[in-house]
Parts: structure tokens; C-alpha cells; sequence
């Protein structure tokens, strides 16, 4: 039986992790706090002592907050040699580069998969997943992509690529939620009920999870307790502004969003909050 393993257990972690082994697969977990690991090891999981061992399965999975804690817990390859590891975490395509060299480096073989979906959608297996690296080792990786996922969507052969794709779609939803919070706070101010806008807006022409989701999010105020917080959707904005000057994108909408989300982590509750409440810096006109 090929052995999993999996670094990380934040929410997302957490719910990947459970779903593997809801399949039946056996799957060795790490994670700084070990509280975060409890739930997993009483449903059958084996708790890994160092990053390495958890590093030392036939493949191995993580989802890390950020590039510097990626490239600190990854940093321990002794045991990686020949493994594959897929990497789902929101990283920086230059970070991406870094440890994909490394494994490369140890004799390892490195894929970068971020996924699309919240910790429910990670339960239910219906994650989008973006997968880019060498085509053998997607292949040999996709069994349990698939059932991590509704559909894995091929980025190419260079793992970054992979990294650069989801900052961009997070940058999409960034302005979905912007434009939600302008919309309705124009609406508001004219009198109309925020929710039968949303519903007019999600039943005819911008029909689709983030708009559907958001706007009702926006609609009710309810922000806590945080599906992805604002401080992630700072660094999601920071690595926008990273792959587009790299790519030579002039975008002119980056400033003003930077803006909204510098604001938002000033006030105490926005602070803690999800990441839609960014919205609420326009209907409370705090810019």
C-alpha cells in the first residue's frame, strides 16, 4: 500500500487529511500544534514526531500558511529521497521555484497543488485542484488528488506555474468581493433591500459560488468565525502584486484594493475577520 503523509493541519489541513483517510488510505500527520493532530490519530491516523517522517511516505502532502512556514518545516529532506511531495498550499511562484529546486536537490520529486474551496468543500472531496509538475508524477499523484477533489486541472510541467494561477483566481475574488461591497452600499443608500440585490445580481448575470457566496455573506455581516481570514487575503494581495510585476501586468485596480485591506486590518473587528469583510470599508465609507 503507498503511504501518504501530510504536513499542516489548519482547517484546510485538517479537513485533506480526514478525507484521505476516510478513504482508507494510510496517512502519517504533522503539525507544530499537536492538539491539531488528535482528532485525526483517533480516526486512524499515525502521528509523525518530525516533519522528515511524515516527509518519508511514498507521497507526501502540504498545506502550510505561508511561504516562510513552507520552506521552514520543508527544509528536512533526509528521508525524501525518491518520494513525491504536493504541495497545496497558496505560496509565492518564487517560493514555489525554491522548493521545488530543493526536493529536485534531495532526489525528490515536487508538485505544487493549490486548491479552490473551503474546509467544507475539502470534506466533501469537491476541491479544485491545480496541479503542475512532471506529468509522471501528477500521474502517480492523482489517485488521491481525485479523491481531494472534484476535477484537477493540469498548469504545466513548471510547478509555479501552478502557484501563480491561484494567486490570480484569488485576486478575481478579491474584486468580487470589492465589487459586492461598492454595489451594495450604492444600493443600500438608494433603499433597496442588499438582499434582493444580491439575489437579482446571483440569478441573472453573475451567477457563480463567489458572488453567491459573498454577497450573502456581505448581506448578513456574518464575518466570524473567519472561513479565510483577512490577513491571508492581504498575503493573497501581496502575492498578486508579486506575479503581476513579475509578469509585467500593470494593474490598475491593485493600489485601491491594497487600500480597502490596509484599512480593514486597522479596525479591530474587520481585523479578525473573513476576508469579505473587506467590504464593509466601503458601506461604513472608512477609506
Amino acid at each position: 500500500m503507498t503511504t501518504l503523509g501530510f504536513l499542516g493541519l489548519g482547517a484546510m489541513g485538517r479537513a485533506m487529511a480526514g478525507r484521505l483517510l476516510e478513504a482508507g488510505h494510510a496517512v502519517t500527520v504533522w503539525n507544530r500544534s499537536r492538539g491539531h493532530a488528535d482528532a485525526l490519530v483517533a480516526a486512524g491516523a499515525s502521528r509523525a514526531a518530525t516533519p522528515a517522517e511524515a516527509l518519508g511516505a511514498d507521497i507526501s502532502f502540504s498545506m502550510l500558511a505561508n511561504d516562510e512556514a513552507a520552506e521552514d518545516v520543508l527544509s528536512v529532506l533526509d528521508t525524501a529521497s525518491g518520494r513525491i511531495h504536493v504541495n497545496c498550499a497558496s505560496l509565492s511562484p518564487e517560493a514555489a521555484d525554491r522548493l521545488a529546486a530543493r526536493f529536485i536537490a534531495a532526489g525528490a520529486r515536487y508538485i505544487s497543488a493549490p486548491v479552490l474551496g473551503r474546509p467544507q468543500v475539502a470534506e466533501a472531496g469537491k476541491l479544485n485542484i491545480l496541479a503542475a509538475g512532471a506529468a509522471a508524477d501528477i500521474n502517480a499523484a492523482l489517485p488521491y488528488l481525485e479523491v481531494l477533489g472534484a476535477r484537477v486541472w493540469r498548469m504545466g510541467d513548471r510547478p509555479s506555474v501552478a502557484n501563480a494561477v491561484k494567486v490570480s483566481v484569488n485576486y478575481n475574488i478579491i474584486h468580487a468581493i470589492q465589487a459586492l461591497g461598492e454595489s451594495i452600499a450604492m444600493v443600500e443608500r438608494n433603499g433597496v433591500d442588499p438582499a434582493l440585490f444580491v439575489e437579482l445580481l446571483t440569478s441573472s448575470l453573475f451567477g457563480g459560488v463567489a458572488y453567491s457566496g459573498y454577497g450573502t455573506e456581505i448581506v448578513s455581516g456574518t464575518y466570524v468565525p473567519a472561513g479565510f481570514a483577512m490577513s491571508l487575503g492581504y498575503k493573497d494581495l501581496t502575492l498578486a502584486k508579486k506575479v503581476a510585476d513579475a509578469a509585467g501586468v500593470r494593474a490598475a485596480t491593485m493600489s485601491a484594493l491594497f487600500d480597502v485591506f490596509e484599512r480593514a486590518l486597522a479596525e479591530s473587528d474587520l481585523a479578525e475577520a473573513d476576508w469579505g469583510a473587506a467590504a464593509e470599508v466601503t458601506r461604513r465609507d472608512l477609506l
